[in-house]
């Protein structure tokens, strides 16, 4: 789960609906687009958006970076398999 506490020397950006915090814009903005939709002012919702498309940009480089870990760990395992045998 991500973390909410902010770091004790930064300023948490807060949510304008409930006031929660957390350490980042990203995340404020993440979390007033799936929690507070309806009430969210068009700023808001573009936000969202915005924040909602660098994640599932994060998310598909983390993928990737999977993806090019495993290939290479199969290869290192296969390579090792064939020298010793």
């Amino acid at each position: 789960m991500t973390e909410r506490r902010a770091p004790p020397d930064a300023t948490p950006a807060t949510c304008p609906h409930c006031d929660a915090p957390f350490p980042t814009d990203r995340l404020r903005d993440l979390h007033v687009g799936h929690s507070h939709f309806a009430d969210a002012t068009d700023r808001e919702r573009t936000a969202y958006e915005d924040a909602l498309d660098a994640d599932e940009d994060d998310l598909r480089m983390f993928q990737y970076v999977a993806l090019a870990a495993l290939v290479l760990v199969y290869f290192f395992f296969l390579m090792t398999y064939a020298a010793v045998t």
